[in-house]
């Protein structure tokens, strides 16, 4: 079954233009798809001269014929299109309205000339339907239509070449060989007298026309012939704009996508009564039209899935494969603008191309710099990684220079993934922002290692320098600062060389590896000065202790006990001479090798001035401990000023004076304790006088064991009492004390005299099992509360009850 003829009016009798329907039917019958390949055919001719019937046999339409039965009329108003059926390439047929019609009137000739520029225009054949009687007449009615024609023609600047195809209608017998010549002779003649523009005055009617000539026999009379010719007349039309066509030398053919803009201008112009500018119009249509195809394509890659895709990925995360994705992307939306706008004039095409190039690179670019940054980000978290493990097993400038230049390659290559064809972006600035996030992530790293390394070898520095500094001031001796020197030297010179290794691996310039090194000795000196003012702060309780461990213990560290043979004046002098030693050493910070006189100054002023020759009053005006600053030490090194040496030993003589007069006691106690027996007068004086009773007891024994009893009695009473001890704390307080224990210590005694007479006999291994428990007992008893004494190579030593 064929298809159904396509047609629809272009143009009504009033000049109105028909967008819609031509748009409608050019989607209908696909005419965009064509590219250049396609053909328009109008005709022209006088009103009711078969001009519809001859389209509708020879291209099979269905335009309206008239009807002969009703007389004749006009048929056709304004301008009708339709599509050739099975007319290779696609052929567009336009049938106009006839000319020298009644309806329209002798002078209105408007429309009649407005149609005919328009088919010119627009069409690549133009069919000239003519009565063959009319050849040879001066008056035919053919010619009005050729002069309205060439007229028209002259208000085309670069008129195309058209094939004017003149169809002589209802043959005669006179031959087509002798017809045409008298035809072109008339057409020359009507070419010749219609006024031209200067710059065609001269110019052939050939330049213009393809002037060909056919004859068809009468439709009415010979019916069958006239088919006959119409079909090998419609043979001609296959493949006519093909070399040697009927169209095949045509020229400034609009492309198939722009032919209804074209159209629309054509007539807008053509109405306006201006005269046509075929180049300038070719231009505007390839403008409109390739302006067109690329917002369709702008439109047609933002709608792109593929592209919504990676539009969308790339927000989030680098994408590989991007660059050659986007460019085919980008490649195939341009191709296909190519493929529709290729038959556009060449300047415009190129011209709107790079537009859509742009444009579409717009589209582009934000996801590219995204993707970038993305690929910044990556790198340099990669980098700070590979950089931290590669600092632990190389040189960290070493290990810098490689990871810098491993990771800039590596974003080479990403960028490089990245590049989009179409266009030569510079990822410079993104990678010159890599190189300063890297350097900066270099230089935070250094700082932190080196002031890791700082602070280790400080630490170290601190924890050999705290103790033995502190043990030296407290020894306080002439050489406590030489030795401080010596270990601050050797310790600083050992830590200043493990750094100094250890730093050498970042390749530091040599006034930044200086300032390290001089901040390490400073800080050794720090160290010291800082310990030295620690222990200046608490010099008063060290030179008390000093000065405890001086009094209170003899040479071998044992505590001294107060016999009465010890020298508590030339012991409290050593001990607060080795206490001022120490005020001295910490008197000021010694690190460099000035010498001053402080020990002198505090000798004359503490010790010296408190002899009893220095009396002088001259002297004692002349304090040298009146200031605030020592001679030849600045006062940064200064612990402890002049004046407040002098405050300290006051209130160090003040608070030691106590225990020196403890001591005094103690040896005074001593010594009475120690010579409790009378003198050698009272023993002789009694050795004379009791010269009698003495010679009693031996002649009478029983006295004798009376006073041994006595003896005994009084000697367990001084063991229970522990009398020697209880009067060490002075007569008074021992009388109370024995007061207190005497009768209980008497009752006690009577108990146990009287639990040994009620014992039972027993045998002698009985008794002396029994008796040696109670021994123990009798002894602990014996010995509770009391104080034995033992002697020594020193004298007499007193030791608790607790510790027997």
């Amino acid at each position: 079954m064929e298809d159904p003829c396509l047609s629809t009016q272009l143009i009504d009798g009033d000049g109105v233009f028909n967008v819609s329907g031509l748009e409608s039917f050019l989607k209908e019958v696909k005419l965009a798809e064509c590219g250049l390949s396609y053909a328009v055919v109008s005709i022209m001719g006088p009103q009711s001269s078969g001009k519809s019937t001859l389209l509708n046999h020879l291209f099979r339409t269905n335009f309206r014929e008239m009807d002969a039965f009703r007389g004749r009329s006009q048929t056709t108003k304004g301008i009708w299109m339709a599509k050739a059926h099975n007319i290779e390439p696609c052929t567009l047929v336009m049938d106009l309205e006839g000319t020298d019609g009644r309806e329209r009137g002798e002078d209105d000739t408007a429309f009649e000339k407005q149609s005919a520029l328009f088919a010119l225009a627009v069409s690549d054949i133009v069919l000239i339907n003519m009565w063959c009687h009319d050849i040879g007449r001066e008056q035919a009615a053919n010619k009005p239509l050729l002069k309205t024609v060439f007229q028209v023609m002259m208000r085309l600047f670069s008129p195309r070449k058209t094939t004017m195809l003149f169809v002589i209608r209802d043959k005669s017998k006179t031959p087509l060989e002798n017809l045409e010549p008298i035809l072109r002779e008339d057409i020359q003649k009507i070419w010749d007298g219609v006024p031209k523009p200067h710059a065609h005055k001269d110019t052939p009617l050939s330049e213009f026309f393809n002037v060909q000539v056919v004859a068809l026999n009468s439709y009415e009379e010979k019916e069958e012939l006239f088919k006959e010719q119409v079909s090998n007349l419609r043979d001609r039309f296959q493949q006519s704009i093909a070399p040697g066509g009927l169209a095949g030398d045509r020229r400034g053919v609009v492309p198939a996508s722009g032919f209804s803009f074209s159209s629309q201008q054509f007539w807008k112009v053509i109405k306006e009564n201006k005269d046509l500018d075929l180049p300038a119009h070719k231009v505007m249509v390839a403008t409109v039209r390739c302006e067109e195809i690329g917002h369709e394509k702008v439109a047609t890659f933002t709608a792109d899935e593929e592209w919504q895709q990676f539009e969308e990925a790339v927000q989030s995360d680098y994408v590989p494969g991007f660059g050659k994705k986007i460019s085919s992307l980008l490649d195939r939306c341009l191709s296909e603008y190519d493929m529709e706008a290729i038959y556009f004039d060449e300047g415009v095409r190129t011209s709107k191309r790079h537009q859509l190039e742009s444009k579409l690179l717009q589209l582009v670019n934000p996801a590219y710099q995204s993707l970038l940054g993305h690929l910044r980000t990556r790198t340099l978290e990669a980098f700070k990684e590979s950089f931290d493990k590669a600092i632990e097993n190389e040189g960290f400038a070493v290990a810098a220079r490689d990871s810098t230049r491993i990771f800039l390659e590596k974003f080479d290559k990403g960028s490089e993934d990245a590049t989009i064809q179409q266009v030569n972006w510079d990822p410079s600035k993104v990678k010159d922002k890599l190189k300063r996030d890297i350097e900066a992530h270099v230089v935070s790293v250094r700082a932190t290692k080196l002031s890791e390394l700082c602070a280790t070898y400080e630490g170290k520095l601190t924890k050999a320098l705290a103790e033995p500094v502190e043990a030296l001031l407290d020894s306080a001796s002439e050489d406590t600062w030489p030795a401080i020197r010596k270990l601050l030297q050797r310790e600083t010179k050992a830590a200043v060389s493990g750094l100094e290794s250890a730093i050498s691996t970042f390749e530091l310039d040599e006034a930044t590896e200086k300032e390290l090194l001089l901040r390490l000795e400073n800080h050794g000196r720090s160290v010291v000065e800082s310990k030295a003012r620690e222990e200046a702060a608490r010099i008063l309780i060290r030179m008390k202790d000093r000065f405890s461990t001086l009094f209170s213990r003899d040479a071998d560290s044992m505590p001294r006990v107060w016999t009465g043979k010890e020298d508590i004046k030339a012991i409290t002098k050593t001990a607060r001479s080795a206490s001022m030693k120490l005020l001295s050493t910490m008197a000021a910070i010694r690190l460099d090798e000035d010498g001053d006189n402080i020990d002198t100054t505090l000798s004359l002023a503490l010790v010296d001035a408190a002899r009893p020759g220095t009396t002088d009053r001259s002297i004692q005006s002349l304090d040298p401990l009146a200031s605030s600053s020592w001679e030849r030490v600045p006062e940064e090194r200064t612990l402890i000023s002049p004046v407040q040496c002098k405050s300290l030993w006051r209130q160090f003589k003040a608070e030691t004076e106590y225990t020196v007069t403890q001591a005094i006691a103690a040896q005074e106690a001593n010594k009475r304790n120690n010579n409790w027996l009378p003198p050698p007068w009272a023993l002789a004086a009694m050795a004379l006088l009791g010269f009698n009773e003495f010679m009693t007891l031996l002649r009478n024994p029983f006295y004798l064991a009376v006073i041994f009893v006595v003896f005994l009695v009084g000697k367990a009473m001084w063991v229970q009492l522990d009398i020697a001890n209880e009067f060490r704390n002075g007569f008074l307080p021992a009388l109370l004390s024995l007061s207190t224990k005497f009768v209980p210590t008497i009752m006690n005694i009577l108990k146990r005299l009287a639990d040994e007479g009620a014992a039972p006999a027993a045998p002698e291994r009985q008794r002396e099992t029994e008796l040696q428990p109670r021994n123990s007992s009798n002894s602990n008893v014996t010995s509770a509360g009391s104080s034995s004494i033992t002697s020594s190579e020193n004298g007499p030593e007193y030791s608790s009850p607790v510790a027997q």
